[in-house]
């Protein structure tokens, strides 16, 4: 990792299709505001059960960016 000053944030992602879906969509729309991602960790996984199928899913993240000097 290069010299630098990096902050971390936390982005909740939904998806009606995957879990994969759903960290595309948090890192895509925190990636708008945010410059110099440079990683995720996945943090907590949930999902919603509607009747006796999986109806969502919801995936909390860490994503570290680095600091513009």
């Amino acid at each position: 990792m290069s010299e630098g000053v990096f902050k971390v944030v936390e982005l909740v992602g939904t998806s009606d299709e995957s879990i994969s879906k759903a960290i595309k969509g948090a890192v895509a729309k925190a990636g708008s505001t945010l410059r110099h991602m440079g990683w995720f960790e996945v943090t907590e996984i949930r999902g919603h059960i509607k009747g006796d199928e999986v109806d969502s899913y919801q995936v909390t993240l860490k994503a570290g960016f680095k600091l513009e000097d």
